[in-house]
């Protein structure tokens, strides 16, 4: 049995036609059509004459709003905008492919895993145990650590176990709400969708899996079981490194009304801008993680080859530990843009991204240019002084190993 999830009355949903239109296919993409035709017709409008096919950003604080604001489709620039609605309705289809879902745009990747962590759990009935959150430990930062903290000082109890061996299902009994992320960040380890989402349902809890490196081309969590999506859009899935963006899909509108009223009550909105700029990017998302997954196992296999390197970690490399379930859990061959490997100390890492004349020093990852950093420079991540996180372009992948061998031999040999 899964948690009450009636939410307070909401007017910042999306009007009725366009909870149609997130739900529907997009013009000739059925969810027959293959990932490449779906990625570049997903959300779009009805052809109309004259008219661009991806109508441009709506820049707008209110709307003309006369009468009953009750029937009103658009009413103030909080609550919805045209330019979320279509990109909602992309990521829907993308997230959830022949079944109606519902998505809902944030400001940025962790505006929606606060508002899934702090929204969606909805409160126990009077006098019941309030229940806990099942956070990884070896998530992404910011999720066991600073999130967690606010959290607990609204009133949840956390408790958290790391990625690997699916080591979460021990924590569920009493849970409220289970969050996955998988390929865990930085450390790429995976856990079983399927099997966490029904040991948590059998308890009572809700399951949110982190899709942030996958994209909805590499996984889709709907499909095995969650009961929320969610993903910071500034990466892979816009993939130009100018956008912050994030969002959370669901089939479940009740859960979508939760996540509308959190944001707008707390304002955490997408700009228009960045909103259709997202759409536009989602047209080459395709050829983008193709390349990228291509290219970050081109190096894993290279790095796994070069004396002096350890601990290489990549869900594509058929030694990785990790492997056989994301073979069975992930898609088409895409296991993602993020590599991360072991030099000898923090100086060698340094020397190494010095070195490299094709990797750019910087953090996030799933750029169209090949970046990598020390991922310890920041703490909070559990990793060796020489770890670095390392997310594949889409460079010609030659030129690319050419590169990473050539910093490499730079950094190991003083």
């Amino acid at each position: 049995m899964t948690p009450d999830t009636t939410p307070p009355e909401d007017a910042g949903a999306p009007p009725a036609e366009d909870a149609e239109a997130a739900a529907a296919p997009p013009p000739a993409a059925g969810a027959e059509a293959a990932d490449a035709t779906r990625v570049v017709r997903a959300g779009l409008p009805a052809p109309e004459p004259y008219e661009p096919a991806l109508p441009g950003p709506a820049f707008a604080a209110h709307y003309h709003l006369p009468g009953d604001v009750t029937a009103a489709p658009y009413d103030y620039g909080r609550d919805a905008n045209p330019t979320w609605t279509r990109l909602e309705a992309a990521l829907a289809e993308l997230e959830s492919p022949g079944v109606p879902a519902e998505a809902v745009a944030f400001a940025s990747g962790m505006a929606a895993i606060t508002a899934v962590l702090m929204a969606v759990p909805a409160p126990p009935p009077d006098g019941a145990p309030r229940g806990h959150v099942v956070l990884p430990a070896d998530g992404y930062n910011l999720v066991p650590g600073g999130l967690r903290t606010l959290l607990e000082e609204h009133g949840s109890e956390v408790r958290a176990a790391p990625t690997a061996g699916d080591a979460q299902a021990a924590l569920l009994d009493g849970a409220r709400l289970l969050w996955l992320e998988t390929p865990s960040n930085p450390g790429l380890d995976v856990c079983d969708i399927r099997r966490l989402a029904a040991a948590a349902h059998a308890a009572g809890a809700l399951v949110a899996v982190d899709n942030t490196l996958p994209t909805p081309l590499g996984q889709r969590p709907l499909e095995l079981g969650a009961d929320l999506s969610a993903a910071s859009g500034t990466k892979a899935l816009t993939g130009h490194g100018d956008v912050l963006l994030g969002y959370a899909v669901t089939r479940d509108p009740a859960l979508a009304r939760r996540l509308r009223t959190w944001r707008k009550t707390a304002g955490a909105i997408p700009g228009p801008m960045e909103a259709w700029l997202a759409h536009r990017s989602l047209a080459t998302l395709e050829l983008r993680t193709a390349r990228q997954a291509a290219n970050a196992l081109a190096v894993a296999e290279a790095l796994r080859a070069t004396p002096g390197v350890r601990d290489v970690r990549h869900p594509g490399l058929p030694s990785d530990p990790a492997h056989a379930l994301a073979a069975r859990q992930m898609r088409g061959g895409r296991y993602g843009c993020v590599v991360a490997f072991t030099l000898p100390d923090r100086a060698a890492a340094e020397r190494f991204l010095g070195a490299a004349r094709l990797v750019d020093e910087a953090t996030s990852f799933g750029g169209v240019r090949t970046t990598a950093e020390r991922r310890g420079r920041w703490g909070g991540d559990a990793v060796p002084e020489g770890f670095v996180r390392f997310s594949a372009g889409v460079e010609d992948t030659a030129d690319l190993v050419a590169d990473l061998r050539e910093a490499l031999a730079y950094a190991l040999a003083r």
